[in-house]
């Protein structure tokens, strides 16, 4: 056993994807169904964190998806500044049946956007679509919030195993361009003629004014 990466051989690229949003939306049944293939009916509450991975193939490159599961409970939220530090892309899913789990998804955003990176990758997930009689949460009302704030949107149901695929894909892919992106532009930058022109202009070391500022006071004092 041992080693890294699996059988095949190396790994090219590991993408960290966070899962957030209420608890019992069904964020571990759609991480269950992407990783394993599996739906649990007796699914019980993640405590504290866990993730996943599963290494698949995007443009015959070897990507591992390292996807973070965490409960939505608030009394979880010390996990925050941890759970989302090297995420390069978040799904933030609700439940269909509960409007709720919907109204909630600014504060989750405002969250996320407060932690982690700002070109982090966001799919908003309406899971459970195979409730559709029970449905609270209009289609429409979820697409036009996903316009809004520019994120992708998809309704799920990690029951039948609709979209799961579909959504875990899409949000890999954008990373996977967006990387590609980034190192054809340092390639370019490297392959200008002129070495001389990279120093100063391109590369910014963070000097002690740029340091990150410390922890916010908040985050210690006892409510």
């Amino acid at each position: 056993m041992g080693g890294y990466g699996d059988a095949t051989g190396k790994v090219d690229y590991v993408f960290k994807v966070v899962l957030i949003g209420d608890s019992a939306v069904g964020k571990s049944q759609i991480l269950a169904r992407f990783a394993r293939n599996e739906f649990s009916l007796d699914s019980k509450a993640t405590i504290g964190v866990e993730f996943q991975t599963r290494t698949l193939v995007i443009d015959h490159k070897s990507i591992k998806a390292q996807i973070w599961d965490t409960a939505g409970q608030e009394r979880y939220r010390a996990v925050t500044s941890a759970y989302y530090r090297g995420a390069l892309g978040a799904m933030l899913v609700y439940d269909i049946t509960k409007r709720q789990t919907f109204d909630h998804i600014p504060r989750w955003l405002e969250e996320l956007r407060n932690h982690a990176d700002k070109n982090i990758v966001i799919i908003l997930i309406g899971n459970k679509c195979d409730l559709e009689n029970q449905r609270a949460v209009p289609t429409e009302d979820a697409k036009e919030f996903a316009q809004k704030e520019g994120l992708f949107f998809l309704e799920t149901s990690a029951l039948e195993s609709t979209n799961v695929e579909n959504a875990f894909m899409t949000v890999l892919t954008e990373i996977f361009n967006i990387m590609n992106k980034k190192n054809l532009v340092a390639d370019e930058n490297q392959g200008n003629g002129n070495p001389a022109s990279l120093a100063g202009k391109k590369i910014i070391i963070p000097g002690p004014a740029q340091e990150i500022p410390p922890k916010s006071k908040t985050c210690c004092t006892s409510s």
